[in-house]
């Protein structure tokens, strides 16, 4: 149930148009070369595969996969909310950009539970450290998102709403949807166990498992705790805000919240909400320096600036010639 729908009348959304686009560009501009690079690095140079390089690819590919969608949102927003390419394309980079969202936060899950193996119990680790185990695992969460993505695709038109400046709106205001009681049940099943779950693993286990890490004086343990210590300040920054909006979201939808001011708050904290997750694609090429000895990002950045000096001696010696 939408605001509308309740009753109220909706809030102004005149700060998205400028907002939304400038969060978009940066996570563009910041997080596209990082991730593509963590990518290559931990895809084709990490030798020989890991688990823990498994996780790490995913969560790459998985935030290359939310940025793309990116353009057609800053294009929207600068639009002011008015869709232009059609229900098809509507439906591809709305379902993407939504599970996507759920699929970094469970990969980063997945690496905390890796290093938190690696360290607490090494030895259970290296008998059972194989990489297919950890590919098993990323396609079961590839799978689920598939699903996800499939259910959303095939509801029906999400591009056909028409908001009151006669602008076509995309995955926004599915008031047939929303009334649709399994819509509801399904969004509960996602916030649980894609959400809040992964949360509460995150903020409750891990706190306590750096205690314990900390305790060990070894280069593996204290690279393990910062790789929880940076999930830890990805999931309050990027994440648990917007989660907190859902769940007040869904309870809205459910008729326990009836206020009107309530639910336009919990409106605009949603939109605003969903738009900073994506700022963790800027964040997680953090996560993925601190996990590595660097040794093969120093020699990236060596072979990058040695090609840049080399240019450089070539231009000066045609400039000198």
């Amino acid at each position: 149930m939408n605001v509308t729908e309740a009753g109220c009348s909706p809030p102004s959304a005149e700060y998205q148009y400028s907002l939304f686009p400038v969060i978009y560009i940066l996570a563009l501009v910041v997080g596209l070369p990082g991730n593509l690079a963590a990518l290559f690095v931990f895809t084709f140079k990490i030798t020989p595969r890991t688990a823990f390089s498994v996780f790490i690819s995913n969560l790459a590919l998985a935030d290359i996969l939310i940025l793309c969608t990116l353009p057609f949102r800053i294009h929207y927003h600068l639009n002011r909310d008015d869709w232009v390419f059609g229900d098809v394309a509507c439906r591809i980079t709305g379902v993407l950009f939504y599970s996507n969202n759920y699929m970094s936060i469970c990969f980063m899950t997945c690496i905390c539970v890796d290093r938190y193996m690696a360290t607490v119990h090494p030895q259970a680790y290296l008998r059972q450290r194989r990489p297919w185990r950890s590919l098993a695992v990323c396609m079961a969460i590839w799978c689920v998102a598939g699903v996800m993505m499939l259910v959303f695709f095939l509801l029906g038109p999400l591009e056909t709403n028409v908001n009151q400046s006669g602008n076509h709106t995309c995955f926004e205001n599915l008031s047939k949807h929303e009334l649709n009681t399994s819509l509801v049940v399904y969004n509960l099943l996602i916030l649980i166990f894609c959400s809040v779950l992964p949360t509460v693993i995150i903020l409750v286990c891990y706190p306590l498992v750096v205690r314990r890490i900390s305790m060990i004086r070894t280069k593996t343990a204290q690279r393990a705790v910062r790789v929880i210590y940076t999930i830890l300040a990805i999931t309050l920054l990027c994440f648990l805000p917007s989660q907190l909006a859902n769940l007040l979201h869904l309870l809205r939808r459910m008729g326990f919240i009836k206020s009107c001011t309530a639910a336009n708050r919990i409106f605009e904290a949603r939109r605003v909400t969903t738009a900073l997750v994506t700022l963790n694609t800027c964040l997680d090429p953090v996560l993925y320096y601190v996990t590595t000895s660097h040794c093969k990002w120093r020699r990236l950045k060596k072979t990058w600036l040695c090609g840049r000096v080399e240019r450089s001696r070539d231009v000066s010696t045609i400039a000198v010639d």
